[in-house]
């Protein structure tokens, strides 16, 4: 298998060789380079299509939100956003801006290495607590092009609802058991199939509801009414 490419973003030079020597211990892992700013990010990004990017919130020039936004985009990498600040608006800002994860500076470094793998194997990054702020806020990012509105959970908004009618009912459940936190294991293990079943459902959600990855699945589950809202 040839190695996850990464690029990684941040303006202070000693988290950027930290991380390049955190990523270097593991075979897989090949870093392609490194920015200090969030406009030279997404310039390497086009230039290097990366399978993952590391990107810092807080960055001159262009701010890890809008750099995530342009990379998402215009490459087929996954963005895990790394930050010192453990803030609903950099959290819910980033997915909604495309990032595939969100992880703490201080964050253990197996436990930084084994995100980029799930991010680049195209799985969420989310702990059920994140999930959880997620649902709470009711974050609607369906469309790219249309305005971020937030949507009050349990009613199918119409383009959803058309979207909920071209699942089928094993797709449907997928969904829920994706939003409740599962694993690919373990929804298998719930319903019984395979993983490599689990992933091809998946893979049918995503097409046919317009969704980049499993973040915005989450949204669209809890948006689209398949999750009940959950009080802070």
């Amino acid at each position: 298998m040839s190695r996850i490419r990464i690029l990684v973003c941040d303006d202070q030079p000693l988290i950027r060789s930290s991380l390049e020597l955190i990523l270097g211990t593991d075979a897989d892992l090949e870093v392609l380079g490194t920015a200090a700013d969030g406009r030279a990010a997404v310039a390497a990004a086009l230039e290097l299509q990366p399978d993952v990017v590391l990107m810092d919130i807080q960055m001159p020039e262009l701010d890890g939100v809008g750099a995530t936004a342009q990379i998402t985009a215009g490459t087929n990498a996954k963005v895990v956003v790394l930050t010192t600040f453990d803030r609903d608006d950099y959290l819910f800002a980033a997915i909604d801006a495309g990032a595939s994860g969100f992880l703490l500076k201080n964050t253990e470094p197996e436990v930084i290495i084994s995100a980029v793998h799930a991010a680049a194997a195209g799985n969420a990054l989310l702990s059920p607590e994140v999930t959880m702020r997620i649902i709470r806020r009711g974050t609607a990012t369906a469309h790219p092009q249309s305005p971020q509105v937030p949507v009050p959970a349990g009613v199918a908004e119409p383009h959803d609802q058309r979207i909920l009618d071209e699942l089928t009912a094993r797709e449907r459940e997928v969904l829920v058991k994706l939003a409740g936190g599962l694993s690919n294991a373990e929804i298998a293990s719930n319903l019984f199939v395979s993983e490599a079943t689990v992933k091809t459902h998946l893979s049918n959600i995503l097409a046919k509801a317009g969704l980049r990855d499993r973040v915005q699945a989450v949204v669209f589950a809890y948006r689209a009414g398949l999750i009940p809202s959950m009080e802070p």
